[in-house]
C-alpha cells in the first residue's frame, strides 16, 4: 500500500468520525432543548427499525474507508461514490435540521461533515485521474 492509498483512507476516516461527532452533537443539541424546556418538548420515540436505519446509514461510513484500504481503481470508484452520496445526504440533511433546529445545527454540519467530505472527494477524484 502506498502512501497516496493511505492519505486517501485517512482523508474518509476523518470524514466518517466527522459524521459520528455530528450527530453526537445534534443529540446534545436536542437534550439542551429539552431540558431547556423543562421536559415539555416533543416526545421523540423512535421504533427499532428506525433505530436499526440509522445504526446501518450512519455505519456504511466505514465501507468508504474499507474500500480505500483495498487500495485497486474499482474499489477507490466505489469509495467515489457512496462517500459522495453520503456526504451529500448528510449535508443536506444537517442544513434541514439546521433550518429546523437553528444555524448552529447547519454549521456543525458543514464543518463536521462537508469539509472533511469534500477534502476526501478532491484526494480520491485526484488519485482515479492519475
Amino acid at each position: 500500500m502506498n502512501n497516496e492509498a493511505n492519505r486517501i483512507t485517512l482523508f474518509w476516516l476523518t470524514t466518517a468520525v466527522g459524521a459520528v461527532l455530528f450527530v453526537t452533537l445534534q443529540l446534545f443539541f436536542f437534550l439542551n432543548d429539552y431540558v431547556i424546556a423543562k421536559g415539555q418538548g416533543p416526545a421523540i420515540t423512535f421504533d427499532t427499525n428506525t433505530l436499526w436505519m440509522f445504526s446501518a446509514y450512519y455505519g456504511i461510513w466505514i465501507v468508504t474507508v474499507l474500500m480505500t484500504l483495498i487500495g485497486t481503481t474499482k474499489a477507490q470508484w466505489l469509495a467515489l461514490i457512496i462517500g459522495g452520496l453520503l456526504v451529500a445526504l448528510n449535508t443536506l440533511g444537517g442544513i434541514f435540521d439546521g433550518i429546523r433546529d437553528g444555524a448552529h445545527v447547519a454549521f456543525s454540519a458543514l464543518f463536521f461533515i462537508t469539509l472533511p467530505g469534500v477534502c476526501a472527494i478532491v484526494a480520491t477524484w485526484r488519485a482515479l485521474t492519475k
